[in-house]
């Protein structure tokens, strides 16, 4: 068995999803792992991790309208702001979802559905550079 690890950084825009699966692909190619697994960890508290749709930008704009409905920004009873008005919706939203996942390789490539994508949800107004952990076991 082999470990192979780096750290991802990921710049994102701001709110939204931001697909990464090209990224995650194109460093899984240059280790060259044919068989194991893909472990992905995201060290932040205010953004996160998800598989998701990856063809119809039509499921992204609603899962982020989604978010937005049910963890609305500066919702009355928030007193978590020491980072700004979207500090506390950014740490519920990250508690609702993940901040790591574990994908099988298989022949190569990440055994990812037809229609999955691998998606840093940013959580914050502004632009971030995220650290994403990439750990690929691989049995051969």
């Amino acid at each position: 068995m082999i470990w192979h690890k780096t750290t991802l950084e990921i710049s994102t825009r701001g709110k939204g999803l931001q697909d990464i699966t090209s990224i995650v692909r194109a460093q899984l190619r240059d280790w060259g792992a044919r068989e194991g697994m893909c472990f992905l960890f995201l060290q932040h508290t205010s953004a996160s991790l998800v598989i998701s749709e990856n063809w119809d930008p039509t499921a992204r704009a609603d899962l982020e309208t989604f978010m937005d409905r049910l963890v609305p920004e500066q919702d009355t009873w928030y007193v978590h702001d020491l980072e700004g008005p979207d500090d506390a919706t950014s740490h519920i939203r990250s508690m609702l979802t993940d901040t790591s996942l574990t994908i099988p390789v298989d022949d190569g490539d990440l055994s990812l559905g037809a229609w999955q994508g691998i998606y840093v949800f940013e959580h914050r107004d502004r632009p971030h550079r995220r650290k994403v952990l990439m750990r690929v076991l691989s049995v051969e």
